[in-house]
């Protein structure tokens, strides 16, 4: 996109287990790329390295909940009051430059720096995924849901325009002075009630009214991870004078550290989407197709086997029908044994 390299995860349900999903996805596939681009280096004699850039965490908005009160831009501006602080704490480097969030016709998008720990990746997608499933339960999405919901705001505030496409993010010259290169243990951010905080005690006030939704879609050792980072008890990346270095060498090592990315099965769409990858043949209905190609992020084309007959299929009509007996694989459709007459 644009010049770079874009990694982009397919979709992920929102349910328990979806964080660690999203995250294993997307470091899945890093290590892909970083194999491939080891493969090119060898053969061509040329080093090559993967250099982080940013990481955008995508929500779909549900119609159901929408109304003139309740709608994707109003939820981004109430979003960008609420996450930047716990954000910058959980994902952001010394040299990182803004926090974002921007509606979109379908869904929210929340834009950061790239975090090249996957464990810090992974609380990041559990703090925002939770404070968006909470938001999402509120009454209304006025600014007045910040004090009634107990959420510390920082004065000055003041949000910029997002860089690109529509949206709101807040910047190192937001907040009176710049988060990313401050000390983030030092009670030097002056709140509107009056009270004076540090960054990480702004992020503990923060994760409050979300900790039953992260610990719904994630699990209580992520909640105790995120909680750690903003008491202390594990290192921000903002603990580091410079950035890291993985950051500009980015796949070359990973370090899954403590999390369990791997006990978690793969989701309905996963198993979709790698049936699509792989080509597999699939019984839909009463009738044989085999995929042409990908239609845009959403859409799969395909081609009856033996008409020819061209259909598309969107990713949400394919996992409904792995739900039931009208999706099988083909190849995996066996024809059953003859039952054998017993002579008398």
């Amino acid at each position: 996109d644009t010049g770079v390299i874009e990694v982009a995860t397919p979709i992920v349900e929102l349910e328990r287990g979806c964080c660690y999903r999203a995250t294993r996805l997307l470091w899945e596939q890093i290590r892909y790329l970083r194999a491939e681009l080891d493969h090119w280096s060898k053969l061509h004699g040329r080093e090559c390295r993967l250099q982080g850039f940013s990481t955008h965490y995508n929500f779909s908005f549900p119609d159901a909940r929408k109304s003139q009160s309740r709608n994707a831009t109003k939820l981004a501006f109430l979003l960008a009051h609420i996450l930047p602080i716990p954000v910058v704490l959980l994902a952001a480097n010394r040299q990182s430059s803004a926090v974002g969030v921007r509606p979109r016709k379908t869904r929210l998008e929340v834009t950061v720096d790239f975090t090249p720990d996957p464990a810090l990746m992974l609380a990041t997608c559990a703090f925002v995924a939770g404070a968006v499933e909470t938001v999402l339960r509120w009454e209304d999405f006025s600014l007045r849901q910040l004090t009634r919901n107990g959420i510390p705001c920082i004065t000055p505030f003041g949000l910029q325009k997002h860089s690109s496409r529509h949206g709101w993010r807040v910047t190192g010259d937001s907040l009176g002075q710049n988060p990313f290169v401050a000390d983030i243990n030092a009670p030097v951010w002056k709140l509107r009630d009056g009270r004076v905080l540090s960054l990480r005690a702004i992020g503990a006030e923060s994760l409050t009214p979300f900790r039953r939704q992260i610990q719904r879609i994630s699990d209580l050792t992520t909640l105790r991870h995120i909680a750690a980072v903003f008491d202390g008890g594990a290192r921000s990346l903002l603990d580091f004078s410079k950035r890291p270095e993985a950051y500009d060498d980015v796949g070359r090592v990973i370090d899954w550290g403590r999390r369990r990315m791997r006990r978690w099965s793969r989701s309905r769409y996963e198993k979709v989407i790698h049936r699509v990858i792989a080509r597999e043949p699939m019984r839909i209905g009463q009738k044989r197709y085999r995929v042409e190609r990908m239609n845009g992020w959403y859409q799969v084309d395909f081609r009856e086997v033996g008409t020819r007959r061209h259909r598309t299929f969107n990713l949400d009509e394919l996992v409904r029908l792995s739900g039931s007996k009208d999706l099988r694989s083909a190849a995996a459709r066996k024809r059953r044994p003859a039952k054998q007459k017993k002579r008398v």
